[in-house]
């Protein structure tokens, strides 16, 4: 532990974090797949759940603070944290899903967002926007560097593709034997500042972007939160590490070898 409580690991111990992270990883690929208009979202955190278990994991969700479910189920102007239930997902519906779980007490923790059939040409950009922002905020970060380089990159590609709202009050964040650690990890900001990365430091990066502004405010369950003006939202995430060899995303299910290697960062895999 260095750093205002970072928790730095041995590589056996982000070697227990990959196989958190692909139960994540293949969890969400079956969601992905279970998506579709006459679902419910606590259809969805069933099936999210018995994934979860049945591959000898715990999720993480459930019971954190109080949340009742094992994923967040968050539809269209709901961004993040929404609470599975009778909800019926309709075509023309996006999804964001975020799912997290624990193997022999490590943590991996992912998100992804799904558009239900046909949606409007601005949401399918608004999608392929946070989702390459998060990839460029993962391909920012070095051994050596520091954690708002990760921010940096991430701002300047949402910025660099159109007038789109970056949430602030929520962030990624450091990750290991708990879900959320030190330290933050902001979708904006100078580069240069914060913790430096070092060799067993695991992060969540997770964009949260919206069609318009960046104000949200809570629901009355405290949990579900939503944008201010009604936009739509969108949100990706996913825990990687840095090796010596190159940068590792604990719950792609390839490591993140393919994104990485497109946008030219050495893979650290193992």
């Amino acid at each position: 532990m260095l750093d205002r409580g970072i928790e730095i690991k041995t590589p056996a111990q982000i070697d227990g974090m990959r196989k958190a992270g692909l139960v994540v990883g293949r969890t969400l690929e079956l969601l992905r797949g279970s998506v579709r208009a006459g679902i419910s979202t606590g259809e969805l955190d069933a099936i999210a759940e018995d994934s979860i278990r049945s591959s000898g994991a715990v999720p993480s969700f459930k019971g954190y603070h109080g949340f009742p479910a094992s994923i967040c189920a968050s539809v269209n102007d709901e961004v993040v944290h929404g609470i599975p239930g009778g909800r019926v997902i309709v075509e023309g519906d996006v999804v964001s899903i975020d799912c997290g779980a624990i193997v022999d007490g490590w943590h991996g923790d992912a998100a992804i967002t799904v558009a239900v059939g046909a949606v409007p040409d601005e949401v399918t950009r608004l999608m392929r926007v946070t989702e390459e922002a998060m990839w460029r905020g993962i391909a920012a970060a070095r051994l050596g560097g520091r954690v708002t380089d990760i921010s940096h990159a991430v701002e300047t590609h949402v910025r660099s593709q159109g007038g789109y709202g970056i949430l602030e009050d929520y962030t990624g964040h450091g990750i290991g034997s708990q879900m959320h650690q030190p330290p933050n990890v902001p979708n904006y900001g100078r580069p240069g500042k914060g913790p430096r990365l070092v060799e067993g430091l695991a992060l969540a990066v997770e964009p949260m972007i919206t069609l318009g502004t960046k104000e949200t405010s809570l629901l009355e369950d405290d949990w579900t939160v939503v944008t201010d003006d009604g936009s739509w939202a969108a949100h990706f995430e996913h825990t990687f590490t840095i090796t010596p060899q190159g940068t590792w995303v604990l719950t792609a299910l390839d490591g993140g070898e393919a994104e990485l290697t497109a946008l030219g960062v050495p893979f650290g895999g193992r």
